[in-house]
């Protein structure tokens, strides 16, 4: 199952993110995860949203850099080797990943890694031999967290 990321690229620089979450947000578009990578002036505001497509066209209506990247969306074990089982066999295969990040669905049971990798249909192919399940974008936006913190 393919998910989708959305990588917006803009300057290092206060209100950027604002500028992308305002747009999003008055156009009703969920943020499910987010990362953000810096260098010295430049930025990629790295996110998986409910409605992608949308989301990209959105933004590149308002002028900004985006692109739309097919990603695989891992459930993994939340516990001590369960990230480890993935990185080796990718690693074993000659996988290389690009970009990826991670967020707990249920503590100590199951998390989620989200892959940017260079070989995604290869790489799709062996997650689902080795009995690796993925998310699609209907699933990640369907994700209710297990909250184990009272707020």
């Amino acid at each position: 199952m393919i998910a989708y990321q959305l990588s917006v690229f803009s300057e290092n620089k206060p209100g950027r993110l604002a500028a992308v979450t305002k747009i999003l947000s008055a156009e009703k578009i969920n943020i499910r995860a987010t990362t953000i990578a810096t260098s010295d002036t430049f930025g990629v505001i790295n996110l998986i949203v409910d409605d992608p497509k949308r989301a990209e066209a959105v933004l590149t209506k308002e002028g900004m850099m985006c692109r739309l990247r097919e990603v695989l969306a891992v459930v993994i074990e939340d516990k001590p080797g369960g990230l480890d089982r993935l990185t080796q066999l990718l690693a074993q295969e000659g996988v290389n990943i690009n970009n990826a990040y991670g967020f707990v669905l249920e503590s100590r049971e199951k998390a989620v890694f989200v892959v940017d990798v260079d070989q995604i249909e290869k790489t799709s192919k062996l997650l689902e031999n080795n009995k690796f399940k993925t998310l699609d974008a209907e699933a990640l936006d369907a994700i209710e967290p297990f909250h184990y913190m009272k707020y």
